[in-house]
């Protein structure tokens, strides 16, 4: 809707400087001026902000589906690691989500450099990376206090 209300002030502000560029008005008069600001300069910066805003909005909402979709692959890398006792593989990801090798390398090298995830090599090469806190999460109620320790 703001789309059409932006091309619909610009197109007004284009027809009110066809009729004062066919007016016989004295285009040096202040009256003149303030006129020309009035009816075309106005609506114009208003269609151009209306239409700017639209296209801001809909880089926003990617960004937001984008910062979705990378949170979700996360959660769910997250919960698969607690399922094969903290340790995956890039292998792993690409057969249960169904991404690229690129994307499931991609996302645990996030999870990495985030100082969730570590790199371990096995004997035969195979990267397996290993969430230390998922890992050990059946420690959990063993917890204690810091000062406790």
């Amino acid at each position: 809707m703001a789309k059409v209300i932006g091309i619909g002030l610009i197109a007004l502000s284009l027809f009110m400087l066809l009729g004062f560029l066919r007016a016989d008005a004295a285009a040096a008069a202040p009256a003149t001026i303030a006129a020309l600001f009035i009816t075309v300069a106005l609506p114009a910066l208003g269609g151009i902000a209306l239409l700017t805003k639209g296209f801001r909005r809909g880089a926003r909402l990617a960004a937001r589906r984008e910062l979705l979709r990378q949170q979700t692959y996360e959660s769910e890398i997250l919960r698969l690691a607690a399922q094969r006792q903290g340790r995956l593989t890039a292998v792993e990801l690409v057969t249960e989500f169904a991404v690229t090798p690129e994307k499931a390398d991609e996302l645990l090298e996030s999870l990495m450099v985030r100082q969730l995830a570590d790199v371990e090599v096995t004997d035969s090469g195979v990267v397996v990376y290993v969430f230390h806190d998922v890992k050990h999460l059946a420690d959990k109620p063993h917890a204690r206090g810091i000062l406790d320790a």
